[in-house]
């Protein structure tokens, strides 16, 4: 009897310990780890939560840039963490990319995290220079594949989500099409607006300005929607070119192993704060919507992403050093 009581007792006591933690949490700073340089949009929507969870929880969140190897740097050393909550890692679309791409990465995106939640993401976009004899997307199609070899596209990275959603543009819609990759979206913009590559395919917000200004002529933007952004420019389904959904994602994500309850805990302020109109607009202008997301959908959407990009990179033969 006094063996049952006591077990009795230690499953009561675990079925208060989470709770517990979760109440007391956090008591100390936080480390946030971007595993890219600062003033990219993953730095700047990390540094907005972290912020605003810094003041509701009276506790700082400390963020370190941690650059190199494509993310993979920061990444492994959030993996290598104490899954204690007090290491948190904002990740964008490389954490779900670089496993296909990289001959060994150091973590596995599936086994070595617990999802939080999609902070927010943003569309990618195709533009054409304007001397471009193509009005829309599909037209585009038909002027590639009428001019074998003539036309280029600007990619900012290699592996990223715009390049890719090129090189599946490519393999479905125009064999033809030559890539032209950048070091940034700033020269890829660059290089289409002066007619150099006459074609780019980026993330909405580095060609937003360009576009609205006439600079660029947007052709699509690669989601079920239009952005507000660019209300003028349809999607690629509209278009009537199908399949080519993608975006720009930030997310955040915890070493496995952090009890569910600081997940929640995360998951639920990180939700409160990207639902209020000063954080909202603060996305918009940088060309994200909310997306906040329960971890169960963010774990999904990982590996939704990991397979059908990794099918992209097969198939294009893409490989980093």
């Amino acid at each position: 009897m006094n063996a049952v009581i006591r077990s009795l007792v230690c499953l009561v006591a675990l079925g208060f310990a989470a709770p517990a933690s979760a109440q007391t949490y956090p008591s100390k700073p936080i480390r946030m780890i971007v595993p890219f340089a600062a003033g990219g949009p993953t730095d700047v929507i990390a540094r907005l939560v972290a912020q605003k969870l810094s003041e509701i929880w009276g506790q700082q969140i400390v963020i370190e840039n941690v650059p190199g190897a494509g993310g993979n740097t920061g990444i492994a050393m959030v993996a290598k963490s104490p899954p204690d909550g007090y290491t948190i890692l904002t990740v964008s679309t490389g954490f779900l990319v670089n496993p296909s791409m990289y001959a060994r990465v150091p973590y596995d995106p599936i086994k070595d995290f617990a999802p939080i939640t999609l902070v927010a993401a943003s569309p990618n976009v195709v533009s054409v220079t304007p001397s471009v004899p193509a009005r829309t997307l599909k037209e585009l199609i038909t002027v590639v594949n009428a001019n074998p070899g003539k036309y280029s596209f600007a990619q900012p990275a290699t592996g990223s989500t715009p390049h890719l959603v090129g090189e599946l543009f490519k393999q479905t819609y125009a064999p033809d099409l030559v890539m032209v990759p950048f070091n940034g979206a700033a020269p890829a913009v660059t290089s289409t607006i002066g007619g150099h590559t006459p074609i780019a395919f980026t993330a909405l917000p580095p060609a937003m300005g360009a576009i609205k200004d006439g600079k660029l002529r947007g052709l699509a933007v690669f989601a079920s929607r239009r952005s507000s952004a660019v209300p003028d420019v349809p999607t690629n389904a509209e278009a009537e070119v199908p399949g080519l959904e993608s975006d720009t994602l930030t997310g955040v994500v915890a070493p496995a192993g952090t009890p569910r309850p600081l997940i929640d805990k995360w998951r639920n302020e990180i939700a409160n704060v990207v639902a209020t109109e000063e954080i909202k607009q603060r996305l918009q202008t940088l060309g994200f919507a909310p997306v906040a997301n329960t971890p169960e959908e963010f774990g999904e959407r990982i590996k939704t992403e990991i397979e059908r990009w990794g099918k992209v990179v097969r198939e294009a033969n893409i490989h980093a050093d």
